[in-house]
């Protein structure tokens, strides 16, 4: 991050230089879905584990003297969503998928204070993160079709 003092009041105006910077290095909150797969060798069980973590950057300036702040915390939710699928024999089948800003906000001041009000705001919208691990579990269902047949060898039923 890049600091400037400004002339006119000494006011402090910050530059980012990078993108989003990791806030929290733990997850904020965790979903979870789970589903059964139909395939020729067995049931096979899958479950979904996304977790979200917070990226933040800070944005605007503190206001000399008498002049208000135009200082804004920016942050984003990325979903890691960890799949594992355990077939009839045993079998475990895993992998993992990134979604870069599945949720975003801003709040006003500094993002050191906004911990505990962005974790609010991401647990305000669990309902849409459950639905986005909805929509990676049935774009992953083709994937983990392919990976069974490829295991178990791939059997035409008519």
């Amino acid at each position: 991050m890049m600091t400037r003092i400004l002339a006119a009041g000494a006011a402090l105006a910050l530059t980012a230089l990078a993108p989003l910077a990791p806030a929290f290095s733990n997850p904020v909150l965790s979903v979870d879905h789970a589903l059964r797969v139909d395939h020729h060798a067995g049931p096979v069980d899958a479950r979904y584990r996304g977790d979200v973590k917070i990226r933040q950057q800070q944005v605007g300036a503190v206001g000399p003297g008498g002049r208000p702040s135009t200082l804004r915390c920016t942050w984003a939710g990325d979903m890691t969503v960890a799949r594992e699928a355990r077939t009839a024999s045993g079998a475990m089948m895993t992998r993992v998928v990134s979604r870069d800003a599945v949720v975003t906000g801003s709040h006003v001041g500094w993002c050191g204070s906004q911990r505990r009000a962005i974790a609010a705001q991401i647990a305000a919208r669990r309902d849409a993160l459950d639905r986005h691990l909805q929509a990676v579990a049935r774009e992953d269902h083709q994937v983990l079709r392919a990976e069974l047949d490829r295991f178990h060898g791939n059997v035409d039923v008519g």
